[in-house]
């Protein structure tokens, strides 16, 4: 171990170097449609890239003081909650897929969140500036390239969360 923080612990095996979330056992990333047929997205500033993001509603499993053993569904829930202000009739665990393996050792579960009703604002914690975004499934490719072209970065669990969405509706 070369260095940990609270969030990240930094960590040398042979010749590489990565990072290492201490806190948490799991992320999660939620692929959630209103009845409206609208994609619930999220616009908020990344502190490592300067800038805002669209994202999915996302976050981490056990980061919580007195939550450590939530299920993956347990965190889908409240982070559907806390960030978007919606819950969800049924969650359903997607896929399991590295974020960035030349990076750090995290992963990410998608989830699908299936008969979403609001239930509040969101917006997310105290601490966070999230915008909730409610975007027309078949608007979602042009609307992504207006908000690149504004100058905002797409995470990628975003596509991956359209290509779950596709896959469901062709079959």
């Amino acid at each position: 171990m070369l260095a940990e923080t609270k969030f990240l612990r930094l960590v040398q095996a042979g010749h590489w170097t990565y990072a290492q979330r201490p806190n948490a056992r799991a992320a999660i990333a939620v692929v959630a449609v209103t009845s409206d047929d609208e994609l619930i997205l999220v616009d908020q500033y990344r502190i490592p890239v300067q800038g805002r993001v669209i994202e999915l509603p996302a976050g981490l499993v056990g980061d919580e003081t007195g939550q450590e053993q939530e299920t993956l569904e347990e965190a889908a829930a409240r982070e559907l909650h806390e960030e978007a202000g919606y819950c969800a009739n049924r969650l359903e665990h997607l896929t399991h897929a590295v974020s960035s393996a030349g990076l750090t050792d995290e992963a990410v579960n998608l989830i699908w969140a299936d008969g979403v009703q609001k239930i509040s604002d969101g917006g997310g914690l105290d601490n966070e500036d999230i915008i909730v975004c409610h975007v027309p499934v078949s608007d979602v490719p042009d609307w992504l390239q207006q908000q690149q072209a504004a100058g905002k970065r797409v995470d990628y669990k975003v596509y991956a969360g359209l290509y779950f969405l596709h896959q469901r509706r062709r079959s």
